[in-house]
């Protein structure tokens, strides 16, 4: 399993992701992609893959909903501590594995979640084997959701952050708009590790190579993201935040605004 080590270093010691979900902007990442995942999700209990899953923030909400959840991630750490997590729950299973290389037979799963390895899989050849792997162990007819960061969010985090006003990120910025190649050498803590970042209208283009049908390409929060002030007034007006991301989701002119976008996919009946 060929992960660059600043990626595992990045989840092990630098972002907790389980927390990132929880506070803040990742609170609507959170509850948005969830919303967006069930409304694919087929009837009764699923047997879900979640590939790249992390410390469990979305089996956990699937297994309160009486989903079967199997996690795999390419950090040990992340998958320990999502095993001790779901100890008690007999629907949740989770191993150390690469999304490229699943160990499962032809059409176990009812879907499967790539919410986090398409950022990290920098060469398109191996976003298309993830996609295409994912659409091998998911049943026919059942649904693939891939999330990808959008070009445009190490711009729009600059401007939200000040970071960009610093040459050193200007530069990141300057790069990330020219290949999607995004990376930070020097580890600078808020400036994320090795990944790719997506304009929209490439993912349908690979999950089409992947030999999977697209059923559509949405932003997940939108430009609420970016408004700082929005996470003090989330207790009392979430509805509303989560009402702004919804109407422009599937907006073409508005989608690289989002920071996340997600790519829903069907694997052919």
């Amino acid at each position: 399993m060929d992960v660059p080590e600043e990626i595992i270093r990045h989840y092990e010691s630098e972002v907790d992701e389980d927390s990132r979900l929880r506070e803040g902007a990742g609170r609507l990442e959170l509850v948005r992609t969830a919303e967006i995942v069930r409304r694919w999700l087929p009837g009764g209990p699923c047997r879900v893959l979640d590939v790249g899953g992390a410390t469990g923030v979305h089996a956990e909400w699937l297994l309160a909903e009486g989903h079967v959840v199997h996690l795999v991630d390419p950090v040990a750490s992340q998958v320990e501590r999502a095993m001790r997590s779901f100890a008690g729950y007999p629907g949740f299973t989770a191993e150390v594995g690469d999304a490229r290389s699943l160990g499962f037979d032809d059409g176990s799963f009812d879907a499967v979640l790539l919410l986090g390895p398409l950022y990290h899989l920098t060469d398109r050849d191996d976003r298309v084997r993830a996609w295409a792997e994912a659409g091998r162990v998911v049943r026919p007819g059942g649904i693939v959701f891939g999330a990808a960061i959008s070009r445009f969010a190490s711009l729009l985090d600059g401007l939200d952050t000040g970071a960009l006003f610093d040459p050193a990120f200007r530069a990141l910025v300057t790069n990330d708009l020219a290949t999607g190649q995004h990376r930070n050498p020097d580890a600078v803590p808020g400036w994320f590790t090795t990944a790719y970042v997506h304009r929209p209208e490439e993912l349908p283009g690979e999950v089409a190579d992947a030999g999977l049908e697209l059923v559509e390409v949405v932003g997940v929060e939108g430009p609420a993201a970016w408004f700082e002030h929005l996470w003090e007034r989330w207790a009392g007006n979430a509805e509303s935040i989560l009402e702004s991301a919804r109407a422009v989701e599937s907006e073409p002119s508005m989608l690289g605004a989002s920071p996340h976008l997600v790519a829903v996919a069907r694997r052919p009946r």
